[in-house]
């Protein structure tokens, strides 16, 4: 937090020195009433009534001034806004190794049901687009605000459904960037902030280097959140080992500026596609919340004429 006017913070002493005075206010008070000899008398226009209840209106009063000196030092913080627009683009690995079954039903089943509620979450304002990749990368649904038909899309990814046999992560990257750069050249100057998220289970064995898709992603500023999806245990017909390999993703995330996400299950999985939303659907501004303070310093002072006019009949 910081703030816009913060030499007015210097007010707070002020709030110190009435607190300090209403201490030794009510030790005078006290040696006063020690001095009155009738102590019957005493007890009858002065009553005795718990000591605490006295000081909860005073004190009430005291915090409100602190809360109103801290708004009027106009106090910002960064709040996480809804993004109004966006671009993302879902690349899907539907390679022979994603029918391992060490994700129930199998690896691809888990993820297209992942995808499908990652989009479905998605305002309906972004554009988004669908990239399914093997041995080579194909674009299922270019990127549209029709979510429907990417959902659509998703239940068409199938084993092999993107070509040959292989893993061609940097295809997958590059094939995203090329729909990003095709939505914003249409779109002029007004271009919506864009984002790739790709997932995979295992290391790059076909196209073109990861590494150079990872840094052109970089340089055009669109990040690529990478998911590695599966276990070590995985396997496919015949015992074949295909264990989870997300090196190359995770160097991939790290050089565009996105984030790496490890998901050996479902639940993981959703969870990362949810950390993924929150950071898609939102951005990050610095705005003024000074009515935070202002709003409970004016709560207390409500509360310091509710206690005082229940307990001692009279305003503080």
């Amino acid at each position: 937090m910081s703030w816009e006017s913060p030499q007015r913070l210097w007010l707070l002493l002020a709030v110190v020195a009435l607190a300090v005075a209403y201490v030794v206010m009510q030790r005078r008070r006290s040696r006063y009433a020690v001095r009155f000899t009738n102590l019957k008398l005493l007890d009858r226009v002065a009553p005795k009534r718990p000591q605490w209840r006295r000081h909860v209106p005073a004190g009430l009063f005291l915090a409100m001034l602190g809360l109103l000196v801290v708004g009027f030092a106009r106090p910002t913080d960064e709040v996480q806004v809804p993004r109004e627009r966006a671009t993302v683009l879902v690349a899907v690995d539907v390679s022979r190794s994603m029918l391992a079954d060490d994700v129930a039903p199998d690896r691809l089943s888990a993820a297209k049901a992942a995808a499908k509620e990652f989009v479905a979450n998605l305002p309906e304002e972004f554009n988004v687009g669908l990239v399914g990749f093997a041995g080579s990368a194909s674009v299922f649904v270019p990127p549209v605000t029709d979510h429907s038909a990417v959902v659509t899309g998703v239940d068409r990814l199938t084993e092999g459904a993107a070509g040959r046999a292989g893993t061609a992560i940097g295809d997958a990257i590059a094939t995203s960037l090329d729909q990003i750069r095709t939505l914003d050249a249409q779109a002029g100057e007004d271009t919506p902030p864009a984002r790739v998220v790709v997932l995979s289970d295992g290391a790059n064995t076909a196209g073109q280097d990861p590494a150079q898709a990872a840094q052109l992603a970089a340089e055009l500023q669109i990040p690529v959140d990478a998911i590695s999806f599966g276990t070590e245990s995985g396997s496919i017909g015949g015992g074949q080992a295909v264990p989870v390999d997300g090196a190359t993703l995770q160097a991939v995330a790290q050089t565009s500026g996105g984030n790496y996400f490890e998901a050996g299950s479902a639940d993981e999985l959703r969870n990362a596609y949810a950390d993924i939303g929150s950071s898609v659907g939102y951005q990050t501004e610095v705005q003024d919340v000074s009515a935070r303070f202002i709003g409970i310093g004016l709560a207390l002072a409500a509360l310091a004429a509710i206690a005082s006019l229940f307990w001692f009949a009279r305003l503080p």
